[in-house]
């Protein structure tokens, strides 16, 4: 699976959700050493519960709530980070090892850019990963993605994914990471 235009992501075989409509993810490399994702959620916002916007900041339990997420690690590698990014505008990033072996990264220098809109049934959000604060091969080598998010709803909550593995939710599982992006092209 490749990155092309809007994906539509799947919930969890083991949950249903009649507040969300659909969820619809995008991932795509800038020319430069960025990672741009960008999350549609159409639903019932009178059932969905949103975070209250708050200013940009760590938190590291954003995956509690409503969130959207990505895994991003190099082709071939154990090694992942994680993102989380809430509508609220907080942020957390993990760096893991192997499967989730690992935690969260207090570093202000890897923020994401992000931006939030929204009206009375969509949610959108965009995000700028800079690969290179990941590490100097991020920018270099083909990546593999994991887009999901969960959702906080009167209904309870639910989980949804590009790809999800056998078994209970986990977003943590390599075959999850469905998405293979490849470094832009060098300019002639």
């Amino acid at each position: 699976m490749t990155a092309e235009d809007w994906l539509d992501l799947k919930c969890h075989a083991s949950m249903h959700s009649q507040a969300v409509h659909s969820i619809q993810a995008l991932a795509r490399r800038s020319a430069g050493d960025e990672l741009w994702v960008s999350f549609r959620l159409d639903g019932d916002f009178s059932k969905i519960l949103i975070p209250v916007a708050d200013k940009p900041r760590i938190n590291v339990d954003l995956w509690r709530h409503t969130c959207f997420e990505a895994f991003i690690a190099l082709e071939g590698q154990p090694a992942y980070h994680e993102f989380n990014f809430a509508p609220s505008g907080e942020w957390c990033i993990y760096a893991f090892r192997g499967y989730r072996d690992g935690g969260p990264l207090a570093d202000e220098t890897i923020r994401p850019y992000m931006a939030i809109s929204s009206n009375e049934n969509q949610l959108e959000l965009d995000a700028v990963v800079r690969l290179d604060r990941l590490s100097a091969a991020h920018p270099q080598v083909p990546i593999r993605i994991g887009l999901s998010a969960v959702i906080e709803a009167s209904d309870g909550f639910s989980y949804w994914a590009l790809r999800h593995p056998a078994g209970k939710p986990d977003f943590h599982k390599p075959d999850g990471f469905a998405l293979l992006i490849n470094p832009p092209s060098p300019a002639r």
